[in-house]
């Protein structure tokens, strides 16, 4: 068996690993690069009209000719549904197997519904939690991870007598810790190789709070503040929506969303036994809908208003609604409603302005920054209330304790000469991209 990480030994995101046999192929995610070459944001509006050929020129797409070719023994398989791990996939060949998990598949097409993607995985293939399967003589363990994407997963590969952890983007503190437990108790150990993604590698070595702990935050802001809570915050964060909407219950508060945000949660409640709140009369009539005027002509003007639009009309709240009951409210924002926001408010006295997503994204993003000014410049305190979707250090170290490596991989990190200091006791092997093991 060998391998090779075709981008991700010295940055995060862009994520490929291919695994190969003498007879079979197997590709572990497919991502949209963050970065170029030097570290500077990567703009994937840049390549959208790009060949195939010209990104595999560019090193953009990795150089697996059977990827992109129909009858091979090849097959893609898709950690979560976050872009920098799968944003590649549509230039595959359209018969080429894709393992997901269900809800990343959902969650793959209903962005392709929004952004009016043209592609769809032609050869899907669902995944189960610690369900064994085979490509070719390679064997394949899926297991859910805790992760900021719904979804999320690991995988154990094995062929020919070796074998390797593919950790995937994960963490020990979110909501869905219980998952670790499990594959820590079902995965062969030790292992040959453990491929371990290091995000947060540099960032800080304090343990990073749990969402219980955020949730506990909410609450205590939601009891302070007067006016409304505005919140920005992914709207396929799942762990983290469930964690506002639980401190919104304790305090009697009316969660507000756009529809954008209603479609993610009313999808993913249908493979999730009911456990994703999303806007129901009967379930959940404390979440509430609003309807961005720009994104709700844009659906409109696709056709697609019927599917995205139209289904949460009988939870709308317009705005004159919204300044009337903004004491009421905790409200669901994003840099692209900044014009709905000046419609929907008159007043923001009394608010309070809760930022949870990752810190970076505040000097990084030009949009999230002119939105942040924005909001300051209505006199509104902005709050930080916010924990990482991937392991923090102890978290690494548990998942090395859990398989038993006789190699650790650095993987999805910018931080990959600090892994043997950071893992002491076990071998470090230090890959360039593109390079066979």
């Amino acid at each position: 068996m060998n391998f090779t990480i075709h981008r991700g030994t010295k940055e995060i995101g862009g994520t490929c690993v291919e695994v190969w046999t003498d007879t079979s192929r197997i590709v572990i995610d497919l991502g949209m690069p963050l970065v170029n070459p030097d570290k500077t944001p990567f703009d994937s509006n840049e390549i959208k009209s790009q060949s195939r050929d010209k990104l595999m020129r560019d090193g953009i797409l990795p150089d697996i000719p059977s990827l992109y070719q129909g009858g091979s023994n090849t097959a893609l398989l898709i950690s979560h549904s976050h872009q920098d791990h799968y944003g590649l996939m549509k230039h595959i060949h359209p018969s080429c197997p894709v393992y997901l998990g269900v809800g990343t598949k959902l969650l793959i097409e209903l962005t392709n519904t929004f952004l009016d993607n043209k592609w769809a995985i032609g050869n899907a293939k669902h995944i189960k939690n610690g369900k064994k399967f085979k490509v070719g003589d390679i064997e394949i363990t899926p297991y859910l991870m805790d992760h900021s994407a719904f979804d999320a997963y690991a995988f154990l590969i094995e062929a020919n007598g070796k074998s390797l952890v593919y950790s995937g983007d994960f963490r020990i503190h979110g909501r869905k810790s219980g998952q670790f437990e499990f594959f820590c108790s079902d995965v062969k150990k030790p292992v040959d190789y453990l491929l371990l993604e290091g995000s947060t590698i540099g960032r800080t070595d304090k343990p990073f709070p749990t969402e219980e702990e955020l949730e506990e935050q909410f609450v205590k802001t939601f009891k302070q503040v007067k006016g409304i809570n505005l919140i920005f915050v992914s709207g396929q964060n799942i762990d983290r929506i469930k964690t506002i909407y639980k401190a919104c219950r304790r305090c009697n508060k009316i969660f507000l969303i756009d529809f954008y945000t209603a479609n993610v949660l009313k999808t993913l409640n249908k493979k999730a036994d009911n456990t994703v709140p999303f806007p129901s009369r009967e379930t959940y009539p404390d979440i509430r809908v609003y309807y961005p005027k720009r994104l709700t002509e844009r659906m409109i003007k696709l056709g697609k208003d019927a599917e995205t639009v139209y289904p949460f009309k009988h939870h709308k709240i317009g705005k004159d609604e919204i300044e009337k009951m903004a004491g009421q409210l905790v409200m669901i924002v994003r840099p692209a409603i900044q014009n709905d926001l000046e419609r929907y408010l008159r007043t923001y006295d009394n608010g309070c302005f809760i930022y949870s997503m990752w810190h970076g994204y505040k000097t990084q993003q030009a949009g999230t920054k002119k939105f942040l000014e924005f909001i300051q410049s209505k006199g509104m305190p902005v709050k930080d209330i916010h924990t990482s979707g991937h392991a923090d250090l102890s978290g690494l170290k548990r998942m090395a304790k859990a398989v038993k490596p006789k190699h650790i991989v650095p993987i999805h990190t910018f931080e990959a000469k600090s892994y043997a200091e950071l893992f002491d006791g076990y071998k470090v092997m230090f890959v360039n991209d593109r390079e066979i093991v």
